[in-house]
């Protein structure tokens, strides 16, 4: 099974770029299965509802999210009916939304988990108890899970990457929006990346514009910080060959693809 992660999608420049490539990545490497983080794709901030639909609709088959997800409030009692959205599973009790997706493509089942890092974050229910509570009962269904662990240190991330080799299919972070090139499967093979990266403008600061994130380095002062949406785009993804038998990874492979702002021509980089 090949499987598509897409990184954190900011704002409507990044919608337009996921629109723009998704379909020929899907057919190029016979894709069988989308996630995409979704947590920057409203303006930078949560998501909403249309945003929702609209990248069903583009081709995403499930959504993760992250820190962001309750800057929207109008999707408070509009969270049950995102049925392929998985907010975070390390909130406290009680909290609304879906904490694991089990979704069939190509005849298989996949699970889905978001966890939300404690370092340098917010404060947090333990993401390694909760993933040791919820995987077991996913893997009653299936063996094939896809962590999303939207987190700040990459210490975190690849200790979550080795406490759950052998229990997952693949650990990768989000949430730096900045594409890192540790890919690995390890021992007993789970997939690994610190950061898939984002999907947004790139002559920018992590999909934001320049000059206000400048600004606040340089005066310590609030700035609102608004997404770029000008200029070459950039698509940041991972590729996961997974064999649905073991659920196992038996290829990772980082896709990053800069497109034009006027033709929308594609450029591959390894």
């Amino acid at each position: 099974m090949n499987l598509l992660f897409i990184g954190d999608i900011v704002g409507s420049y990044g919608r337009a770029i996921v629109k723009q490539l998704l379909p020929e990545i899907k057919k190029t490497y016979a894709v069988d299965f989308t996630i995409a983080n979704g947590e920057n794709s409203a303006h930078g901030y949560s998501i909403t509802e249309k945003i929702y639909l609209d990248l069903m609709d583009t081709g995403v088959d499930a959504i993760t999210m992250g820190n962001h997800l309750w800057e929207k409030r109008d999707i408070i009692p509009k969270i049950a009916l995102f049925e392929n959205m998985a907010r975070p599973a390390n909130f406290p009790p009680g909290v609304p939304g879906k904490d694991h997706l089990i979704i069939e493509a190509a005849g298989v089942k996949i699970g889905i988990v978001n966890l939300l890092g404690r370092v340098f974050m917010q404060c947090m229910d333990c993401p390694f108890q909760a993933a040791e509570k919820l995987i077991p009962k996913i893997r009653e269904q299936t063996k094939i899970i896809i962590v999303d662990f939207h987190a700040e240190a990459t210490s975190e991330k690849c200790a979550m990457g080795y406490f759950l080799d052998g229990k997952v299919s693949a650990v990768i972070g989000t949430h730096t929006h900045v594409m890192t090139a540790d890919e690995r499967i390890l021992a007993n093979g789970c997939a690994y990346l610190s950061d898939c990266g984002m999907v947004g403008a790139q002559d920018s600061i992590i999909g934001m514009g320049k000059e206000q994130i400048l600004k606040r380095f340089l005066t310590q002062m609030t700035e609102k910080f608004e997404p770029t949406d000008t200029g070459p785009g950039l698509f940041n993804a991972v590729l996961l060959k997974i064999d649905p038998a073991s659920g196992k990874t038996l290829e990772i492979k980082r896709i990053i693809k800069v497109t034009d702002p006027l033709g929308m021509q594609q450029e591959e980089k390894k």
